[in-house]
C-alpha cells in the first residue's frame, strides 16, 4: 500500500472569506514580498496553504485577532491545536509554524515604521521534537528487480524506465519529468559508466529559477529499461523530446507530477508495501556509499552543498557498514569501487 498522510480539510473558500480584512491585506502583502524575492511559484503555493490553515484556526478559535497583535499563548495554543486537533507530524507542525515565523520575520523588517514593537515570537514557543511518525521504506536491490521485472512483464514499460531512471540517477520527482530523450546518447556518456546531461535541469530551489545542476544517471542500471521504451515509443509514435509522456486529448505531452503519484501507488500494490520516489533517492546514494564511492563524489554527484546530506540519505544498518571493514582477521583492507563496475 502507499505510504499514507493524515489530510485534515479545514480551510474552504467560505471560511476564508470570514477572515478580518486587515488579515487578508497583511498576507496579501507578505505574498507580494515573497514575489518580489523571486520565490519558486510552488514556494508559494505551499506557504499560502499553511497560511490558510492558521487563518481559519484563528478565525474559529482565536476570535478573528489582528496577527500583528497575536501572542505567545495564542502560539501555544495553535500548535497544541495541530498536533492534538489534527494529528500532524512533528515535521509538519514545525512547517506550518515556519510559514507564519516568515510572515513574521516580514512584518518586523519590513513594517517596522507601522508596527515599532512588533516582534516575531513564533519560536518562542518549543516546537516538538522532529521525530518521524511513519516507517521508512527502504528499497533493497531485491525490490527493485522484482518490481522493474513485473513492469516489464506487464509491457509498463514507461513506467519501468522512470523507475530505473530514479534508481539509478537519484533525480526527485520533479526532476524525471525534465529529462529528455537526447540526454541519453552516446556522446553524453563519461568515463564509460555515467550519462551526464548535456545541459543544466532544474533542480529543487527557492527561486522560480530553482537550482540548475548537471545530472548523472549509472548507464549499466539504466539502460536496458530505455531502450524498451525508446522501442514502445516508437511503436506509439511519439516523437517530442521529452522523455516521460501523457495523452491528452490525442497529443503527448510532458508527464505531471500526478501522473507519477498514481505511479507510487501502482508501484506500492505490486511490492505490497510502500513506495514512494524519494526511497530511490535513498537507494542511489546507500548503492554509491556501500560501493565505495566517497562521500564528497556522491555530494558533487547528487548536487548537495554540505556531506551532512549524504549521511542522511544512506540507509545502512551499521552492522553491515561494520562488516565492509571487520572480518576474522581484524581490519580489512577496502578497495574503492570504480563508477565503471556499478
Amino acid at each position: 500500500m502507499a505510504r499514507t498522510t493524515i489530510y485534515n480539510k479545514i480551510t474552504t473558500p467560505e471560511l476564508l472569506a470570514q477572515v478580518s480584512d486587515e488579515n487578508k491585506e497583511l498576507v496579501s502583502e507578505y505574498f507580494d514580498y515573497l514575489r518580489s524575492l523571486d520565490r519558486s511559484v510552488n514556494t508559494i503555493a505551499g506557504y499560502k496553504n499553511d497560511m490558510d490553515i492558521f487563518m481559519v484556526w484563528n478565525l474559529q478559535h482565536n476570535k478573528n485577532k489582528f496577527f500583528v497583535d497575536v501572542n505567545k499563548r495564542d502560539i501555544m495554543r495553535y500548535q497544541n491545536y495541530l498536533i492534538h486537533d489534527l494529528q500532524h507530524s512533528p515535521k509538519r507542525v514545525r512547517r506550518l509554524k515556519s510559514c507564519i515565523s516568515s510572515m513574521s520575520d516580514f512584518i518586523e523588517s519590513m513594517m517596522d515604521e507601522e508596527y515599532p514593537n512588533f516582534r516575531n515570537i513564533i519560536n518562542k514557543i518549543p516546537a516538538p521534537d522532529n521525530v518521524a511518525v511513519r516507517q521508512k521504506t527502504v528499497l533493497t536491490e531485491e525490490d527493485n528487480q522484482f518490481l522493474l521485472n513485473a513492469l516489464v512483464e506487464t509491457k509498463r514499460y514507461q513506467q519501468a524506465c522512470v523507475l530505473a531512471l530514479a534508481l539509478a540517477s537519484g533525480a526527485r520527482k520533479s526532476e524525471l519529468i525534465r529529462f529528455k530523450v537526447s540526454y541519453f546518447t552516446a556522446e553524453n556518456i563519461i568515463y564509460g559508466s555515467l550519462y551526464k546531461t548535456p545541459e543544466k535541469i532544474k533542480t529543487k530551489g527557492k527561486s522560480n529559477r530553482g537550482k540548475m545542476l548537471y545530472k548523472y544517471t549509472l548507464v549499466k542500471k539504466f539502460q536496458p529499461y530505455f531502450d524498451l521504451w525508446m522501442q514502445e515509443r516508437e511503436r506509439l509514435g511519439i516523437t517530442c523530446d521529452d522523455l516521460f509522456v501523457s495523452k491528452n486529448k490525442g497529443q503527448w505531452i510532458t508527464m505531471t507530477i500526478d501522473t507519477l503519484n498514481s505511479y507510487a501507488q501502482t508501484f506500492s500494490k505490486i511490492l505490497d508495501h510502500s513506495f514512494y520516489f524519494h526511497s530511490c533517492r535513498h537507494f542511489w546514494t546507500t548503492y554509491l556509499s556501500e560501493a565505495g564511492v566517497p562521500a564528497e563524489v556522491i555530494k558533487k554527484l547528487s548536487g548537495w552543498n554540505s556531506l551532512e546530506m549524504v549521511s542522511i540519505y544512506i540507509d545502512t544498518e551499521i552492522d553491515a557498514e561494520l562488516g565492509k571493514y571487520f572480518d576474522e582477521d581484524g581490519i580489512k583492507k577496502v578497495e574503492a569501487t570504480s563508477l565503471n563496475d556499478l
